[in-house]
């Protein structure tokens, strides 16, 4: 129940497989490929975007800093329309918490809308552990479900499949969970989706229990939002006598001015739309009587799971800006080739790099493997709708797993112990740091380098050949940088030629460049 897949290897590991998988990498390099083209030029539309994105930074980072006033706020105001507000301090008790509603009901099944929370804390094996059966109603979800899977994208969960994988999934097991697949079924996208809402149908119709994430929640009024794509969230939010949401507390916004910022970078972020085709917003409940659309009965829980910890530290925090749009993930050379399974949670590819760490510790093989799941090229930053720094944070994460130091978990201040296998990298680390605090041994480094150029190896011995193996050793030019300088310096002076030509001359002459 920890957000983590049972028995998930460490990333490097996992990644291994993944990258031989062809049609796998087929199928992602076309996905993502084709998701962040569409995103720029929807992006692209807006002349004040990078003003949006300053707003969207502003807002959360001033709603983070001030998070206790603004979820009291939250559940004065749903309390005054009729919800009812449960607090959970991790994923044990959430789960046992949204059982117990359920169970109180009288029903043994639920729908479902798409919400990471609930995967992330394993909702629908606790309540599978207790007799009730969720259904997933989201279309990816639904694929996942019925083959047994796991999501490995925050917004489009099975992107590692393609449509002729879908239709065996679809032929073979739609049955065992209700409704079958129409005979002669084929892999077109039309076909497939009819065959998933007909099969989706009578479970709408028939569920007295929904159970949804959201993707914000307004402080001012009480009301939560879910955006979406297909409509079928919008059947589970106004179908059932009873709603259930599960929400981690990040997501609150303090008023609907502020939730306005986020319904324009949103959409164009994660579906390269201009808005969301359903964006569904609900303020307690219909009332007693069950007049007008919505539940009699609706329940918020809001989650923490490792969230306030993740508050705690100066530089981690801004994860929590995230609204779940997945750029991050499209534009990500590491995740196009490995895969979102390798990440071993619900929430893969840099943004699950940083968050999940965080959320759970850095005590397991895996976490203390994910901030290194990068190259460190920025895409991601640069693509962030709120401006999360992802690359400064997995620098910090790095430097916890090598180094260890204070941090927050459950409230408390801990000193965590360095990450097990980083020896090597610490004696490194601090031999670059004594080499590069001096002068002159930096200096002779470099002379003993340049003089020794020709018996240098072509590949690292070691665990070095991880790298040196689709990589070249950078040559060591003839000269150091610093006595090329002096020595172009020296002429210069001598001969009363501008540094600056005597710079060019002495590159002309194919010294070092």
């Amino acid at each position: 129940m920890s957000g983590t897949f049972l028995g998930m290897p460490a990333f490097p590991e996992a990644a291994r497989a993944a990258v031989r998988d062809a049609t796998l990498r087929a199928n992602l390099r076309h996905a993502t490929h084709t998701i962040r083209d569409k995103r720029a030029r929807a992006v692209a539309e807006l002349d004040d975007w990078a003003e949006l994105r300053e707003a969207g930074r502003r807002i959360k980072d001033h709603t983070l800093r001030h998070l206790d006033h603004y979820l009291v706020r939250l559940e004065e105001a749903v309390t005054a329309a009729g919800g009812t507000v449960h607090w959970a301090a991790d994923a044990e008790e959430a789960n046992r918490v949204v059982t117990r509603l359920v169970q109180e009901t009288g029903e043994r099944e639920v729908v479902k809308v798409k919400s990471m929370a609930t995967q992330e804390i394993g909702l629908n094996e606790a309540l599978e552990a207790a007799g009730i059966r969720a259904y997933e109603t989201d279309l990816a979800e639904l694929i996942v479900q019925l083959g047994r899977d796991r999501p490995s994208h925050i917004l489009v969960p099975a992107i590692h499949r393609n449509r002729g994988e879908i239709r065996d999934i679809f032929r073979a097991e739609m049955g065992r969970w209700g409704r079958p697949a129409p005979d002669g079924l084929t892999d077109t996208p039309a076909e497939l989706a009819e065959a998933a809402r007909l099969h989706l149908r009578e479970k709408f119709l028939r569920a007295k229990v929904g159970i949804s994430g959201a993707n914000f929640m307004v402080a001012e009024t009480g009301t939560l939002v879910v955006v979406e794509s297909e409509g079928n969230g919008r059947m589970c939010l106004t179908l059932p006598e009873t709603l259930i949401s599960v929400v981690g507390i990040e997501k609150v916004v303090p008023t609907w001015r502020d939730l306005e910022v986020f319904l324009q970078t949103l959409p164009r972020s994660a579906t390269a739309e201009r808005m969301n085709p359903y964006t569904s917003m609900w303020t307690g409940t219909s009332g007693p009587a069950g007049e007008g659309d919505g539940p009699r009965a609706f329940h918020l829980v809001l989650l923490d799971n490792g969230r306030t910890d993740t508050l705690a530290d100066d530089v981690g925090r801004q994860v929590l800006r995230c609204i779940r749009c997945s750029a991050c993930l499209n534009v990500c050379p590491v995740y196009e080739r490995a895969g979102g399974h390798a990440y071993g949670s619900v929430y893969p590819g840099p943004i699950g790099a940083v968050l999940g760490p965080q959320l759970r510790g850095t005590q397991s093989a895996l976490d203390a493997s994910l901030p290194y799941a990068s190259s460190l090229c920025g895409a991601c930053y640069d693509v962030c709708p709120v401006a999360i720094d992802i690359p400064e944070v997995l620098v910090h994460l790095r430097e916890r797993v090598v180094e260890g130091g204070e941090v927050t978990r459950r409230g408390v201040r801990v000193r965590l112990r360095p990450a097990r296998g980083h020896a090597a990298e610490r004696a490194a680390m601090r031999a670059a740091r004594w080499v590069l605090g001096r002068p002159g041994a930096l200096r002779a480094g470099q002379r003993l380098a340049s003089r020794t150029r020709g018996v240098h190896p072509r590949a690292l011995p070691g665990p070095g050949r991880a790298w040196s193996a689709s990589r070249d050793l950078p040559e060591v030019p003839a000269e150091p940088f610093r006595d090329w300088w002096r020595r172009t310096r020296t002429e210069a002076a001598r001969t009363g030629t501008a540094p600056a030509e005597a710079t060019r001359t002495e590159t002309g002459k194919g010294g070092p460049r």
